[in-house]
């Protein structure tokens, strides 16, 4: 079971520790991240305000103010809004007013550097132990007639700005995990159209593998695991059909060698028990011969099936189709003869050069001429003829004969295939010779038709590639 869910397993792993991990960096690296910039944001803004209240306290020894009661209540009002503590700093280090009434007035700040803020303009710590935890100080001079005559600190609690921090880190934690809640629409989009498929899919290899090829995967869908599923089913009727075919092949063969085989046996047999007499054991031992050159001729037929089933075995060269024609038509004069047939050859030229494997071809010609006598009657004429178009020689033999009925036409080319008036005129045949034919021109990467109307006659037209030196 791990093994047949781990993918999806698999994939809610990596969608969880993808959940994890982001979870991390925003708890971690954003956290920080915006700590920082509060802490810049937040000292920029503070020093800003000791900078107005600065300018108010200049007021006095500008002589514009008068009085300190202006600026206290300011001061306590700011310090209110701002959450911080403000204080009033003399040149020598000695707080002259706070906000927090009066709290810390008089009280004098060991070592005081009013540069203490340095370039960052701010300064983090407890501020020479005046707070009990952190703070964030800031320092803006107060002058008047071109003079200093104090200095305005403000200081934030850091945990203020923590605070500040853990506001703005809710509001990325509710908005991660809602992004985090709406991204399971692609788990569930990866469960429906992914998953779920992939799961008839392997049960359906499973099936295949226990020899059950009728069964099919039903997708709707025309994405990449539905032209799987079309292809899985494609798969599957080949082999139901490359199933039938090979115990279709074994019956056939079978047939094919029980037959010679039981006769052989049989005259044997007659002739050791005395059945026949001598006089006539000369006959069935010609008979004997005969159904052993059937056995030798079938024999033949399947290595030669088997050798051109390895693709890419050709020798091609360049020869002349119609000498090999002339050839393989003068090998069947003795044939021709004994049924008065004619052999019509005729040639649009006088040298048609053609570039394939001429043994090969041979053996299709010696087919196809083969056949065209044994099916033609008696004192009729077969036409063989070659014929040039473009970049390709056409050649053709036709026979006046039996012909071949319509709803065989497209089963000749199968293996042991015999057509019922061929097996009624020619019980010695194998039903290999198409089938050789067939495989020879699809070796070559041409094309072979038939041409037949039952009682009028055949003709098969196949192709082949000229020679360029033609």
């Amino acid at each position: 079971m791990k093994r047949k869910y781990s993918l999806y397993y698999k994939f809610i792993l990596g969608y969880l520790v993808f959940g994890i991990l982001s979870f991390t960096v925003i708890a971690t690296v954003a956290s920080d991240w915006t700590y920082r910039i509060l802490l810049s944001t937040r000292a920029e803004n503070l020093y800003d305000e000791a900078s107005l209240l600065a300018s108010r306290y200049s007021g006095i020894y500008r002589g514009t103010v008068h009085s300190e009661d202006y600026t206290q209540p300011l001061v306590e009002a700011m310090s209110a809004y701002l959450h911080t503590e403000i204080w009033i700093v003399n040149t020598r280090g000695t707080v002259v007013e706070d906000s927090v009434h009066g709290a810390r007035v008089s009280t004098v700040i060991e070592n005081f550097d009013p540069t203490f803020t340095g370039n960052r303009g701010y300064a983090l710590g407890n501020y020479h132990n005046s707070f009990s935890g952190d703070v964030l100080s800031v320092c803006a001079p107060i002058t008047g007639n071109y003079v200093t005559h104090g200095y305005v600190l403000i200081h934030l609690s850091i945990c203020e700005l923590i605070h500040l921090r853990d506001q703005v880190l809710n509001v990325l934690y509710v908005t991660f995990c809602i992004i985090f809640g709406l991204s399971l629409i692609i788990l569930l989009v990866f469960t429906i159209s992914v998953y779920f498929p992939l799961r008839k899919i392997t049960d359906a290899a499973k099936e295949y593998a226990e020899g059950h090829l009728q069964h099919r995967v039903v997708l709707h869908t025309q994405d990449e695991v539905g032209y799987l599923a079309d292809t899985l089913n494609y798969m599957s009727e080949k082999l139901e059909k490359s199933d039938e075919y090979q115990k279709n092949f074994i019956a056939n063969v079978s047939h094919d060698f029980r037959s010679p085989l039981t006769s052989i046996k049989g005259y044997l047999e007659a002739i050791l028990d005395g059945t026949i007499p001598p006089e006539l054991q000369d006959k069935y031992l010609h008979l004997v011969i005969s159904e052993t050159d059937r056995l030798n001729k079938l024999t033949q037929g399947l290595l030669t099936l088997n050798s051109l089933d390895l693709k890419g075995q050709l020798t091609r060269t360049n020869f002349d189709i119609n000498r090999v024609i002339k050839d393989t038509a003068a090998s069947f004069e003795g044939t021709c003869n004994a049924k008065n047939i004619i052999l019509d050859l005729t040639f649009s030229e006088s040298s048609t050069m053609v570039y394939a494997d001429m043994g090969e071809i041979q053996q299709v010609l010696y087919n196809l001429i083969d056949n065209a006598i044994k099916f033609s009657h008696h004192n009729s004429t077969i036409f063989i003829q070659t014929s040039i178009r473009y970049e390709k020689v056409f050649v053709s033999v036709k026979d006046t004969g039996i012909g071949i009925p319509k709803d065989s036409q497209k089963k000749i080319w199968e293996r042991f295939y015999k057509t019922d008036l061929s097996r009624g005129r020619d019980k010695k045949g194998t039903g290999l010779g198409l089938s050789i034919v067939k495989e020879i021109i699809q070796n070559h990467g041409e094309t072979i038709d038939v041409i037949s109307t039952e009682g009028v006659g055949t003709e098969f037209i196949f192709t082949l590639q000229r020679s360029a030196d033609a």
